[in-house]
C-alpha cells in the first residue's frame, strides 16, 4: 500500500466494488460531471471497467483509497493515459460523499504524485477538472500543479457545456511535502 499522511492507496478488492458503484457511479449528477461519457446504469456484477481492474492493462493503474486511521474505504484514485515513451500520465480521484471536505483529496493527489514520479519515473502529470470543482483545483495547486489552460465549453454534463481546467506538474517542480 502507498501511504500519505491521511490516506492509503491499495489494490481494488472485490468487496470495494458494490460500495463504489452505489456511492459514486449510481450518482447521476456526480458521475456525469466526473466522466467524459453520458451516465448509464450498470448492472450489478458486470465487469464495469471503471471499477473492475484489468491487471493486464498497461495504460492505467487503479487504486482504492482508504483512511489510514481505521482502513475504511473512502474512494478511488488512478493514473491513466500512461505514456511510457513521453513519460507522462493523467491523474484522477473520486471520493465518497461522506469523505469529502476532510482534506483527503490533497493527500490522494500527493500520493499519486509520489507514485507517478518516484515509483513510475514519469516526467509529467496532468489533471483535467471542471472549472467549478474548487476542491480538486485547490488540492492540485497545493501539490504544486500549475494551471495551464481552460478548455472552454468542452464537457457536456446534465444539459449544459462546462469549462475544464488543465493543470500540469513536472518532476523537477514537484516538492513531496508541498501539501497545503
Amino acid at each position: 500500500m502507498l501511504r500519505g499522511s491521511k490516506v492509503g492507496l491499495r489494490a481494488r478488492y472485490e468487496e470495494d466494488i458494490p460500495v463504489l458503484r452505489t456511492e459514486l457511479y449510481d450518482d447521476v449528477v456526480g458521475a456525469s460531471r466526473a466522466e467524459g461519457v453520458p451516465w448509464r446504469p450498470i448492472t450489478p456484477g458486470s465487469n464495469d471497467p471503471r471499477l473492475v481492474v484489468d491487471d493486464k492493462a498497461q495504460g492505467s493503474v487503479q487504486f482504492s483509497v482508504v483512511e489510514l486511521d481505521g482502513g475504511a474505504l473512502i474512494g478511488t484514485a488512478a493514473l491513466w493515459g500512461i505514456d511510457n515513451h513521453h513519460r507522462s500520465a493523467h491523474l484522477g480521484l473520486g471520493l465518497l460523499p461522506s469523505a469529502r471536505g476532510k482534506g483527503y483529496s490533497t493527500d490522494v493527489v500527493a500520493v499519486l504524485c509520489h507514485y507517478g514520479f518516484v515509483v513510475r519515473g514519469l516526467q509529467r502529470l496532468q489533471i483535467e477538472t471542471l472549472a467549478d470543482n474548487t476542491p480538486m483545483l485547490r488540492s492540485a495547486e497545493r501539490n504544486g500543479f500549475v494551471r495551464e489552460g481552460v478548455l472552454r465549453s468542452s464537457h457536456w454534463a446534465m444539459g449544459e457545456f462546462l469549462d475544464e481546467v488543465v493543470l500540469g506538474l513536472l518532476a523537477e517542480e514537484w516538492k513531496p511535502d508541498a501539501k497545503g
